[in-house]
């Protein structure tokens, strides 16, 4: 069993380039056990070492089978008051791809490659709306005697959706589990982390490759995240506005690299996707389809590279929104469309992992960052992220000490209950971005691309506020 603070044998000898302690005892078995070293906070925002006894992956989950989309579909909606007869029009868009939402197997194959990675760590994995859930893997932690994990989670950029709620959801889970419940620590964000921008490089110059050389001058980037409300936007952040910041910083180095490399700078955009509730609530804009058929319309551009750089995988929302619905709105206006690949399990990206979680472990330093903007801070400010307003009480987050967590009413968080996740301004319908959230049941909503959305989940996008997110949606009538 690991504890914090166990030291092996007799003999122990510190390596002092991995930070571990390895037992050289007579004892036959050599046992290496990350070193426990006490928490203070820095004038940057960042932490002096602390020793970890595992590593969890934290996603969003999706149905594995048929079976399962309703029963899936009911968590993420859970409180909302969403009739089951809505939820079957939104179930149809998984039973049209066989059910089963990609996003499960991509998260099995980063969890096989981060096992490998830092092996003789352990890694668990918990979702948020699906198994296996983020209480299951504490409780298997608990079980195999965890006293602290790091977090990753699979979403780069600041939000409430991409970050924030991951904590609450952390703090919800060990709450649940009881006394016993290891504490966790959640690793900084990585939007402009080499590990995750320098595979999107080579997606987007793979696929320019592809285009004829005749066209390649009237060929833009178009780099597309999850759209947020405004409000959400706002607030993303220490400082407000961190989330559209982080993902035009992000692209910025994108498209540099990418000029590097292939001698040419292409025009770029950074539009979003998978927009929800009433037209009378603003959310980042322009959409994607529409932004695609002005484009088509201005007769500048012959050829388009649609760059999912809101998403770690491709999930159902890329698969969905991007390589169908935006897909199709391009060629409708004569617009030759290529679409990256997301960062998936890059083993570039599996080492970033181990970056990020060797800055908690033994203080690395510099840490990689190719924007001004990172890198960021190791535990989140008290107000990071959290909608403001009157009456709003901010629930307990992972990483945010008990003692700065505010006993009443400020300025600042979402409503009353630790268990609620959106706030009323933002989600007057109970339709905005926060997995499990309360609200009030939605009715079908007019988005600019003519579809209507029962539900959208904001999850893993990757801007600030990255969001590894099914959004589930329901055509037209």
């Amino acid at each position: 069993m690991l504890r914090s603070g166990f030291v092996p044998g007799a003999g122990c000898v510190v390596s002092r380039s991995r930070g571990t302690m390895t037992d050289v005892s007579s004892d036959s078995r050599t046992t290496i056990i990350p070193m426990i070293m006490p928490r203070t906070m820095t004038a940057a925002g960042r932490t002096e070492p602390v020793g970890v006894d595992a590593l969890l992956l934290v996603s969003f989950g999706g149905p594995e089978a048929p079976s399962d989309v309703m029963p899936f579909l009911r968590n993420v909606t859970h409180g909302r008051g969403v009739p089951d007869e809505r939820l079957a029009q939104v179930a149809e868009q998984y039973r049209r791809l066989g059910g089963r939402s990609p996003i499960n197997d991509q998260n099995r194959a980063l969890l096989a490659a981060l096992r490998a990675e830092l092996a003789p760590l352990p890694v668990y994995w918990g979702n948020r709306n699906w198994s296996p859930f983020l209480v299951d893997a504490l409780r298997a932690m608990r079980r195999d005697g965890v006293g602290r994990a790091a977090c990753f989670v699979t979403s780069a950029f600041a939000s409430y959706s991409g970050c924030r709620q991951y904590r609450e959801d952390l703090a919800r889970a060990r709450a649940q589990l009881g006394p016993g419940a290891p504490e966790l620590i959640k690793l900084r964000q990585y939007f402009d982390h080499p590990g995750f921008v320098l595979p999107m490089v080579d997606h987007v110059v793979d696929e320019l490759a592809t285009i004829p050389a005749a066209s390649l001058a009237r060929t833009r980037l178009v780099f597309v995240a999850h759209s947020i409300p405004l409000t959400q936007s706002a607030d993303s952040g220490p400082d407000g506005d961190a989330y559209p910041r982080q993902l035009a910083a992000a692209a910025a180095v994108i498209v540099e690299r990418v000029a590097l490399r292939t001698g040419r700078r292409h025009p770029h955009d950074l539009v979003y996707a998978s927009r929800s509730g009433p037209p009378s609530v603003p959310w980042l804009a322009p959409d994607v389809g529409d932004h695609l058929a002005a484009l088509g319309s201005a007769g500048r551009t012959q050829a388009v590279v649609v760059v999912p750089i809101g998403f770690v995988s491709d999930h159902m929302e890329v698969i969905h929104d991007l390589d169908v619905m935006a897909a199709e709105r391009a060629r409708a206006v004569g617009l030759s469309f290529r679409r990256a690949s997301t960062v998936g399990a890059d083993p570039r990206f599996v080492t970033m992992v181990r970056e990020l979680l060797d800055e908690r472990r033994y203080g690395h330093r510099p840490r990689a960052a190719l924007s001004p903007l990172g890198p960021g801070h190791d535990v989140c400010p008290l107000w990071c992220c959290a909608p403001r307003g009157p009456g709003r009480r901010l629930p307990a987050a992972a990483g945010v000490p008990a003692d700065e967590r505010p006993g009443q009413d400020t300025a600042g968080h979402r409503p009353d209950a630790p268990d609620s996740d959106v706030p009323d301004s933002d989600a007057p319908d109970g339709t905005a971005p926060g997995g499990d959230a309360p609200g009030s049941g939605p009715a079908p909503l007019e988005t600019s691309d003519g579809a209507h959305r029962d539900i959208c989940d904001v999850h893993d996008v990757g801007g600030g506020a990255t969001v590894h997110n099914d959004v589930h949606k329901v055509g037209r009538p």
